[in-house]
């Protein structure tokens, strides 16, 4: 007995835990998002939005300082400039075509870095859901 309340008194000393992220595939909409997120709330690091059709993928980043200007953007050994815009809420938009050696590359292994002066950020999709970003593109 009294080690089941020695266990409960540890449990509830626990920090809580970090919020789980994933990326989520929404494809029954216009346009179709992928998004990193955590579900049911309004925290997201990245998106990916497309209209069906177009081949034009509009990815967005949140969190951390916003981008503008040239951005070099790489995935395995393809690499492309794009305009990077600044949006509200500190957030950066870019365009990328799917049909792109670019956009392929990160379909193969999920990784993606975009540099805009001396800003770094990388966008990485685990192995466990680059069958929604294929499905994406």
């Amino acid at each position: 007995m009294i080690a089941l309340f020695i266990a409960a008194a540890l449990a509830a000393q626990s920090p809580p835990t970090e919020p789980a992220w994933t990326w989520s595939l929404y494809a029954d909409a216009v346009p179709v998002v992928l998004a990193n997120e955590v579900p049911d709330t309004a925290r997201l690091r990245a998106t990916l939005e497309c209209d069906p059709g177009t081949s034009v993928a509009r990815l967005t980043l949140y969190g951390g300082a916003a981008m503008a200007g040239m951005a070099r953007i790489t995935a395995g050994e393809a690499s492309s400039i794009a305009e990077a815009a600044a949006a509200p809420a500190g957030a950066s938009k870019f365009a990328l075509r799917t049909d792109h050696p670019v956009f392929a590359a990160f379909t193969i292994d999920g990784r993606m870095t975009i540099v805009v002066g001396d800003q770094r950020r990388p966008v990485e999709v685990p192995a466990a859901h680059l069958a929604k970003l294929r499905r994406f593109a």
